[in-house]
């Protein structure tokens, strides 16, 4: 599985900013999408994660200003983030895990899309 993430860059505090990832690949029909996020000089985080059939699960931290969706036909995901703030920069990373067949528990990571907030 392959996870190319677009839409990262510099954006005042207070602004939005859509990342898009898309999966292409063995996905397996059963899976689930993720956004995570590694700010410098600390551990990647969990911020959203989003079912094949739909259930969405955020980190407590992240409800209220990141949204994540999900587009089936291209398998796509997407997070909305509104309200940044400096705290949020970072890159940030797709994930995708199998749940079924062959590859049951696979994780794969994209490359990462940098995330700047400016004060």
């Amino acid at each position: 599985v392959q996870l190319q993430a677009f839409g990262g860059g510099l954006v005042q505090a207070g602004g939005s900013l859509r990342l898009s990832c898309t999966a292409s690949g063995n996905l397996f029909s059963e899976n689930a999408l993720s956004w995570y996020r590694q700010p410098t000089g600390k551990q990647r985080e969990l911020i959203a994660r989003i079912k094949n059939d739909g259930p969405t699960e955020y980190a407590r931290s992240m409800r209220g200003r990141f949204t994540i969706s999900r587009d089936y036909g291209q398998n796509t995901v997407y997070l909305q983030m509104s309200n940044l703030r400096p705290e949020d920069s970072g890159v940030y990373y797709c994930h995708e895990v199998q749940l079924g067949g062959k590859e049951y528990g696979m994780e794969y990571w994209g490359r990462g899309t940098q995330v700047t907030v400016s004060s």
